[in-house]
């Protein structure tokens, strides 16, 4: 009588994770987000709505940080001020 193949089982938090991995967010973390969200009335938030704000702000904050440096090297200076920051913003 032959054995049967058994298989692992795969373990779903494994491939949670790896899911993750490939589409979370670089910087900013997801639980201040979430929270933010709550605070601001959103008592149920997906977990793709967060990681959209999550990119939306991490590429506007790379938008804004790339102006302030136009705006520093223009008038030869090394430190992004907050006053370059809100000029960024404003570009």
């Amino acid at each position: 009588m032959a054995k049967k193949k058994t298989t692992k089982p795969t373990s779903k938090s494994a491939s949670k994770k790896a899911k993750e991995k490939v589409s979370s967010p670089e910087f900013i973390a997801k639980a201040p987000i979430r929270r933010l969200m709550r605070n601001h009335g959103a008592d149920l938030v997906a977990e793709n709505a967060v990681l959209g704000l999550i990119n939306y702000l991490e590429e506007w904050g790379a938008k804004v940080t790339k102006n302030a440096m136009d705006i520093v090297k223009k008038e030869k200076r090394k430190r992004i001020s907050a006053a370059d920051i809100k000029a960024g913003a404003s570009m």
